[in-house]
């Protein structure tokens, strides 16, 4: 049974009872995300010291949270040790044709995978450590000091995680939010109306009691302005679990009713049922042994619009209230389309053959600890990377990996016109091909501080990060950001002075795929 007591982003630290401990690295990763190991691994391969430093108990981020339909773009971009993740995922599960690679994989097995390859390089992960301060230096990250009193020194620093946490410790410039389309000279950033996708089908009333205004908004929605095209904001494209479920009986779990539910929150989802569509969970994209990847599709599904706007710049605590209404909402959506007497026979009996799978997160109460935190904070550095870069009318001349998806924006806001509901926000727009991205979009702009990378929330815009944010590219651009810092510590140089032409080499030795 589902154990809610285990099911956290945030819960405070007891006092240490041990003496609080200095940590000395040449390289300190600060995420235990796919990019954090996979930088963690590459630094170990070049003889460098490396600790990881990682805020929760979770490790691997999204890659073993449960997105485990691998969003691609195209598999040629992906090389070095992103490809050996697929591959030994490929191994797992007898895979022999081609180059052995698999992009469809239980999130037990990648973890499984990413904790075999620490230990055999004997990387220790220190488990728990919330930041509290970054320490600075000259333009120098000198040490983190976290909540329970540790301290992790090195010359070198790696912020992999989804939210920049260490990057806006150490005063790096960034951005939240949606950019205006003037910004860049952009066309898709913005405020975007007109997007065929997970946009309402049908005219859907939004108020309590319908027709009546007076009576209030439905849960879900909220009274915002419309704002013309392209308007930038600071809404922030909505997140969800990706959910790994299950339709085989001995594995089984019945979605039980989260703490807090209450039907009255899908009354917008009944409504469009009762409309006539139903499609909430069409992107159910299978996985070995029974397992899918559950993800957001349509109008009304997994995406909870509008609720995590306060994440980026959030503290610890309001994370934990936002990562608990996620849960609410998403477990609750499953429990209500399988429960609830108002939603029609037939879908009920469809989403009751599912359910979530006893052999995942054991440790975590069943359910995955990782919130799809599909973007946060965003680096402002040198280079930004663009919609420009995304079509190649405009290229780097100093790669350090390729992106390939999509120019991808879930919906940002659900919103009233003219008396229905209207989703905003979706952009699903192909990249021209796969396209180089910059090695000055992964370190701070010169001035600003001398010894870090950004491998995941990395200078770019909402548009063209959207199209980057991918795990097998935070992968690759991991292993790249910890080339380089291994490459500075020998150089006894800054993140911004590291020698590019020797950079390149190593990374294609090292099968980075960059052009």
């Amino acid at each position: 049974m589902i154990d809610f007591q285990k099911i956290h982003y945030y819960v405070p630290q007891p006092p240490n009872p041990f003496p609080q401990q200095t940590l000395e690295a040449d390289l300190c990763i600060y995420g235990g995300t796919s990019a954090g190991i996979a930088a963690a691994i590459q630094a170990h391969r070049m003889g460098a010291k490396v600790i990881i430093a990682e805020f929760g108990g979770h490790l691997g981020g999204l890659t073993t949270g449960g997105l485990g339909a691998t969003d691609i773009g195209n598999k040629a971009a992906i090389g070095g040790i992103s490809r050996e993740f697929y591959q030994f995922v490929g191994a797992h599960y007898g895979k022999q044709e081609g180059d052995g690679t698999q992009w469809t994989f239980e999130p037990h097995v990648a973890k499984r995978i990413f904790q075999d390859w620490l230990e055999e390089a004997g990387i220790i992960v220190h488990y728990h450590q919330q930041l509290a301060r970054v320490e600075m230096n000259n333009g120098r990250i000198a040490r983190l000091v976290m909540h329970n009193g540790n301290i992790f020194e090195a010359k070198m620093f790696i912020d992999a995680t989804y939210e920049g946490d260490l990057m806006a410790g150490a005063g790096v410039a960034y951005h939240v939010g949606r950019e205006n389309n003037t910004v860049y000279n952009e066309t898709l950033n913005g405020v975007q109306f007109g997007s065929p996708h997970h946009m309402f089908k049908t005219w859907i009333d939004p108020y309590i009691f319908e027709g009546k205004p007076d009576s209030g908004l439905l849960p879900g929605i909220a009274v915002s302005p419309l704002l013309y095209q392209g308007c930038g904001d600071a809404s922030v494209q909505a997140y969800n679990f990706r959910i790994c479920l299950t339709n085989v009986p001995a594995n089984r779990i019945d979605f039980p009713a989260p703490p807090g539910y209450s039907p009255e929150r899908f009354e917008l989802l009944l409504r469009y049922i009762r409309s006539g569509v139903w499609d909430a969970m069409k992107l159910h994209v299978q996985m070995p042994n029974g397992k899918t990847d559950l993800n957001n599709h349509g109008a009304v599904s997994t995406d909870h619009i509008g609720a995590n706007y306060k994440w980026p710049d959030g503290d610890y605590e309001t994370r934990e209230q936002i990562f608990q209404d996620h849960l609410q909402y998403n477990l609750g959506m499953l429990y209500f389309l399988s429960n609830d007497e108002r939603v029609p026979s037939h879908i009920r009996d469809e989403v009751k053959q599912w359910g979530l799978p006893a052999d995942e997160y054991a440790d975590t109460g069943l359910w995955t600890p990782q919130l799809y935190i599909r973007e946060a904070r965003r680096m402002v550095s040198d280079v930004v990377m663009t919609e420009y870069h995304c079509r190649k009318l405009e290229q780097v001349n100093d790669p350090v990996g390729l992106a390939a998806y999509t120019m991808d924006s879930h919906n940002s806001r659900r919103l009233v016109i003219e008396g229905r509901v209207v989703n905003e926000g979706n952009v699903e727009i192909p990249a021209a091909s796969p396209y180089p991205i910059s090695y000055r979009s992964i370190v701070p702009k010169l001035g600003e501080c001398s010894n870090l990378f950004v491998p995941v929330c990395l200078s770019a815009s909402h548009i063209a990060f959207g199209s980057i944010r991918m795990e097998p590219v935070f992968m690759i651009l991991g292993q790249s950001a910890a080339t380089a810092a291994v490459q500075a510590i020998e150089d006894n140089c800054s993140v911004q002075d590291v020698d590019y032409i020797k950079l390149r080499a190593r990374l294609l030795n090292d099968k980075q795929v960059l052009g």
